[in-house]
């Protein structure tokens, strides 16, 4: 049978694999207890079968097949496991993420921060306050808050200059950090 499978006859390959189907299937199952990956496994095992023919020295077909068999296994099981450790648990990344509380914490914190710093702000001589809150807190330009308050761009940085000078001479400088 050998031999013919050698020369191409697919009729003896085909017997083949019905006389050692079975016997495959189950050395494979034997390593990955499932039974879709062990067929796939055997189908892989006589493919490599046939592809290695020309290598076999005739000696013990069984074990020779058996070895093969159990080698498809072990390279199915190694690939699962690598699929099991790239896929994530959502539990895992729940575990990961802030808690609900957190993020409240984090919230409250940002609007304690935000309403000092107005308050602070309000204490500003109102010259400097204006072109402040446009700076800082609305993220405007100098050109955009010269727009606004219809001064010269040079205006408008020389109020934020004497600003800040009055920040660091009023408030300490944690506050102001």
């Amino acid at each position: 049978m050998i031999e013919k499978m050698r020369q191409g006859d697919r009729a003896a390959f085909r017997e083949f694999v019905k006389q050692y189907g079975n016997f495959v299937f189950r050395a494979a199952y034997s390593v990955l207890h499932d039974e879709k990956e062990a067929e796939d496994a055997a189908q892989e095992t006589f493919l490599q079968v046939y592809k290695s023919l020309p290598a076999y020295r005739s000696q013990g077909i069984k074990s020779w097949v058996t070895r093969i068999a159990i080698n498809k296994a072990i390279d199915f099981k190694r690939r699962r496991d690598r699929r099991r450790e790239e896929q994530w648990d959502p539990a895992d990344v729940a575990e990961k993420l802030p808690a609900v509380e957190d993020d409240l914490l984090k919230e409250m914190m940002i609007d304690e921060r935000r309403s000092e710093l107005h308050t602070k702000i309000s204490e500003l001589p109102p010259g400097h306050r204006q072109v402040v809150t446009a700076f800082y807190l609305d993220g405007k330009s100098y050109e955009q808050i010269a727009s606004d308050l219809e001064q010269t761009v040079k205006t408008v940085e020389s109020k934020l200059y004497r600003a800040r000078a009055w920040i660091r001479e009023h408030w300490k400088e944690e506050e102001w950090r």
